[in-house]
Order: structure tokens, then C-alpha cells, then sequence
């Protein structure tokens, strides 16, 4: 009996956080120049900070690519990921969490915003486009980033972690990610697709390292990963080390491109995550695709932001617009 009753519980959980996630899940009050009378200026005033900043740090792109999905993710699109808290206690600051980087030049974004129009772009948006401007910047796609979100005003640090509803490991097997995918409305094909962002970035030699030594728990390496891939790693990666980063694709880390997908389909992909989409028909078959020379993958990758962008928004008279991205007004 009581099996019965956790097996509803949890049937009754999923179907709480799908009403979440879908409340919103069509981007309903987001078009495309929300700010066109408002603020005419926003994009151009996003895209002209983003550009110095990829001059001088274009090591950012990544870590600023992934703070748009570690927001939207968690309570939606809402700009919650950027709060700070006196306790610590905010998204920003739990395990998932710690690894992004580009905060402040999110700040540097907002106050060149609030220059030219005071209290008008949200601190969502923003996140929304610089993910997409970015991308540009290291010669990836440019899509049409639909505006009007508004900020929400909370942000928890147990949400991140939670079972189910949190952030999807870079551990986490293909059921896992299909379905923490689906809990936001988006596609197995959006998988896939926004997997593609790990063209650019990082990421801790402590996040895949289990691969290279202790797999089972038995001192073994993954047997799904190419030994000669984990040969390399070892010389970069020693046993618990929690300093060194290794690049998510080598030798094009900071280049938006389809190498990628040509790395995990070779079956050196990173992260546990990266390898796990070769155990679905359809993300396998995807990744074969985005390598050859027909690819639609730069389309795709637009329309899975834009679909990903749509996630539990705030519009209308909900939430707010910040005048500091760090702290609700």
C-alpha cells in the first residue's frame, strides 16, 4: 500500500511540474522586437558590450551560452539564476550552479541598458540575448530571440538539486535527460540539437573523471568512451582533481561548429550526458546528420533557443523588471 501511495505521489508530482513548465510553455506575450518602440536601441546595445567582451574574454561564450539554460530550467525563463542572496541560499550558489561564469558581464549588460532606457529590459532578456550573441561571436548561428519576458522575484537554492525537477546531471543517462526535457515541453530533437552548445566551453576535470577511474566503483574506466581519448585525458586529469578544466570539444572549443557532434559519434564525448545520446535512435541519428554535408543543425539550433526561451515565462503584468539583475527591486 504504501508502494501504491509513493507511486501517486510521484505521478501526481510530474504532473504538477508539466502544469508549471506548460502554464507558459508557448512564450505567450513574447514576440520578436518587444522593445522596438520602447527601447529601440536594447539589441544593439546587447550586441555592441557582448562583442568587446568576446575580444578580450572569448572564453566566456560558453560559460554565458549555459546560464540561459540554468535559467530556464529552473522556474523558467525568468532571470532568477542571476539573484544573489546575504545567506547564500539563491540558485546561483548551489552545486549545479557554481560552475557558471559571466555574471558581472551580465551586470555590465544591464547598466549599459538602463542608461539608455531605465527600468524597460529585463534582466531575462538580457540573459536571452546575450546567450545569442555569443553564439554569433564565435561564428554560430544568429536567430530572431523573441523579448517581453519579465524578472521573477524568486530564486531558491534546493531547486537546482531537486529530484526530477532539478537541473539534469552531466552524469545523467538518455531516460533521464529525454525526460527532464519533456517535464519543460521541449523535444527529444531539442535535446539533441541544444546538446550541440558544448561546441564551445569547458568544463572541471571533476565532472567526467569517474570515466577515466572509477567508473563501476571498481577502478575502471568507461567502456563506452574511446581508451585512446581517455589515455589523453589522463595526462590532463589526475585522480580528484578539482582545479583543471578540459575542453568540451578540442581543438574548436571556442568555435561554434559542428565538431561536436563528429567527437561524441567517435565516442569521445566529455561528459557522461554526451555519450548518453548515442543510445537513442534519435539523437544518434541526428548527430550522423549534423555531421554531414546537408546538416540543418545552425537552423536547428535557432529554433531549439527559441523553443527553450519560451519555458515558464513571466509576461505581461507578472513579475518585474529590475534595475539591478543581482536583487529584485
Amino acid at each position: 500500500m504504501a508502494g501504491g501511495k509513493n507511486l501517486f505521489g510521484i505521478f501526481m508530482l510530474k504532473l504538477m511540474v508539466l502544469a508549471l513548465f506548460t502554464l507558459h510553455a508557448e512564450g505567450q506575450g513574447l514576440k520578436v522586437g518587444f522593445y522596438k518602440k520602447s527601447c529601440p536601441q536594447a539589441e544593439v546595445i546587447v550586441s555592441k558590450v557582448i562583442s568587446d567582451v568576446m575580444a578580450v574574454a572569448p572564453s566566456l561564450s560558453g560559460p554565458l551560452l549555459r546560464m540561459h539554460f540554468h535559467d530556464c530550467f529552473i522556474r523558467g525563463c525568468d532571470g532568477s539564476v542571476l539573484l544573489d542572496s546575504p545567506t547564500n541560499q539563491s540558485e546561483k550558489f548551489s552545486p549545479p550552479n557554481l560552475s557558471l561564469r559571466g555574471f558581472n558581464i551580465i551586470d555590465r549588460v544591464k547598466l549599459a541598458l538602463e542608461k539608455a532606457c531605465p527600468d524597460v529590459v529585463s534582466c531575462a532578456d538580457i540573459v536571452a540575448l546575450v546567450a545569442r550573441d555569443v553564439t554569433v561571436a564565435t561564428k554560430g548561428p544568429f536567430w530572431e530571440v523573441e523579448t517581453g519576458r519579465r524578472d521573477g522575484n524568486v530564486s531558491l537554492f534546493i531547486d537546482p538539486i531537486t529530484p526530477v525537477t532539478g537541473l539534469p546531471s552531466f552524469a545523467s543517462n538518455i531516460s533521464v535527460l529525454k525526460q527532464s526535457w519533456a517535464l519543460r515541453g521541449l523535444s527529444t530533437k531539442d535535446l539533441v540539437v541544444l546538446s550541440g552548445g558544448h561546441t564551445i566551453g569547458i568544463s572541471h576535470c571533476s565532472s567526467f573523471d569517474s570515466r577515466l577511474y572509477n567508473f563501476t566503483g571498481k577502478g575502471d574506466t568507461d567502456p563506452t568512451m574511446d581508451p585512446n581519448y581517455i589515455a589523453r585525458l589522463k595526462l590532463k586529469c589526475k585522480p580528484n582533481d578539482q582545479t583543471t578544466f578540459a575542453e568540451l570539444d578540442p581543438g574548436s572549443f571556442k568555435t561554434f561548429d559542428d565538431s561536436y557532434f563528429k567527437l561524441v559519434t567517435k565516442r569521445r564525448g566529455l561528459l557522461q550526458s554526451d555519450a548518453a545520446l548515442l543510445d537513442d535512435p534519435e539523437t544518434r541519428a541526428y548527430m550522423i546528420q549534423a555531421t554531414s554535408r546537408g546538416s540543418t543543425f545552425f537552423k536547428d539550433f535557432g529554433v531549439s533557443m527559441v523553443n527553450m526561451g519560451r519555458i515558464g515565462v513571466l509576461t505581461g503584468s507578472q513579475g518585474e523588471v529590475r534595475k539591478v539583475c543581482t536583487k529584485s527591486n
